[in-house]
């Protein structure tokens, strides 16, 4: 078991080997440190507008508390994992020191830990971009206040809602929205791996963007838009995407606080995790008859 253990190790960790120097995960980064200058502008812009300070974590729990940016930042995981399954030099080696199932299971690991790592690099950045007007504290700034009672986050797209500052503080609503996006983004990628090893890497890239836009035309606001429903339409509308679409389950607001039927957080990670589960399982089976082809030095 012991020896197992180093085997999957050593198999994820020469992965993140191949990182250095390499310009696929150099331009990953730097466009996710781009997204967030972009996506945090307008939190950081109207701080200075209204001359208040920021809780340091607020830009990031008002920027992926939305649906739009969460979608936007996986997007960019496509490019760092195009190379799945990750067959590289090393990979012969390990598949006959250890056996598929071993080395497939180094790959889920590398998978998901690069992948937390993306994530806390889009957590820090947001962090980062606003620390110079911005306290650590665990408590709600005056400007989140003035987004939250003044209507004034809806207009300029900033979802700081009342309920949030009600119910939460600043580092429990970010770890509840961190864990979210981790969810909702590993299920995207392991669909792409998944569909990688079994109809090839175009099949994975297209599941991966199928995913992302039945995500986005499954969101409530653009079906009550394109269709004109009325209020009570719209409400059911809104609730039952909340439960069907895996975008909504990672969006913080599309949540039931104690006063509406969308799902409670403990039931979106029961189904985000149950899905992310059967991907693994699913990717495990399916390189029992992979065909591995290697090619060059």
């Amino acid at each position: 078991m012991v020896k197992k253990v180093r085997q999957i190790s050593s198999a994820a960790a020469y992965n993140f080997r191949t990182w250095h120097g390499n310009p696929r995960v150099i331009i990953t980064f730097l466009l996710a440190f781009i997204l967030c200058f972009l996506l945090t502008d307008k939190a950081m812009a109207y701080a200075a507008k209204h001359q208040t300070v920021l809780q340091i974590l607020e830009p990031f729990i008002w920027t992926f508390g939305d649906g739009n940016s969460i979608l936007l930042s996986s997007l960019l995981l496509l490019l760092l994992f195009s190379d799945m399954p990750f067959i590289t030099a090393g990979t012969p080696l390990y598949l006959v020191r250890t056996t598929r199932k071993v080395w497939m299971v180094g790959q889920v690991v590398y998978t998901a830990l690069a992948t937390l790592l993306y994530l806390v690099f889009i957590l820090i950045s947001t962090a980062a971009l606003c620390m110079t007007n911005a306290f650590p504290g665990d408590m709600w700034s005056k400007t989140a206040a003035i987004l939250g009672y003044s209507g004034d986050g809806a207009a300029i797209a900033l979802p700081s809602l009342v309920k949030v500052l009600e119910l939460s503080t600043p580092y429990k609503c970010m770890g509840t929205i961190f864990l979210l996006m981790l969810l909702y983004t590993l299920c995207m990628v392991f669909l792409m791996l998944w569909l990688n090893i079994r109809r090839g890497h175009a099949a994975g890239i297209g599941g991966a963007f199928g995913f992302t836009l039945l995500s986005f035309l499954m969101s409530p606001d653009n079906l009550i838009h394109v269709f004109s429903m009325p209020d009570e339409l719209a409400f059911r509308a809104r609730v039952w995407m909340g439960w069907i679409s895996p975008l909504n389950h990672a969006t913080y607001a599309m949540h039931n606080f104690g006063y509406d039927r969308l799902p409670r957080l403990w039931q979106t990670y029961a189904i985000l995790g149950g899905l992310l589960v059967i991907l693994v399982l699913l990717s495990l089976q399916a390189i029992r008859i992979y065909n591995f082809d290697f090619r060059g030095t």
